[in-house]
């Protein structure tokens, strides 16, 4: 059984997958996302979940990676996305679904390959 750290960082990567599958689906072009309210609802949720279960990681995990992952702005990004979602700016939802997403998701996936247990 994995760690709670590395069950959470698993959940992450399961949402950082859903991103990937739905830019996937609706295709890979801002104009496209920008348009298309259920396209912007679907990441957002995935980034909102990815920001609460990073919440939930021990300050001890979120120190030994900080050099790896900003762990407070994809907080603050679940906080814009839940509070603000309707005056949130879609490029920033856009830039984060397909640049930072799969950043983190390269890490997950090496947290969980290197994982000793």
């Amino acid at each position: 059984m994995l760690p709670p750290d590395l069950q959470r960082i698993k959940h992450i990567r399961d949402y950082c997958t859903e991103i990937e599958k739905t830019v996937m689906r609706y295709g890979r072009a801002f104009t496209i996302f920008d348009s298309d309210p259920d396209y912007q609802r679907s990441v957002s949720f995935s980034i909102l979940q990815i920001g609460e279960l990073s919440g939930g990681l021990t300050q001890e995990y979120r120190q030994a990676t900080a050099d790896r992952v900003q762990w407070g702005p994809i907080k603050g990004m679940r906080n814009l996305v839940a509070h603000n979602y309707g005056s949130m700016s879609r490029e920033i939802i856009w830039e984060t679904a397909t640049t930072d997403i799969p950043a983190l998701k390269r890490f997950c996936e090496e947290q969980l390959a290197s994982a000793d247990f």
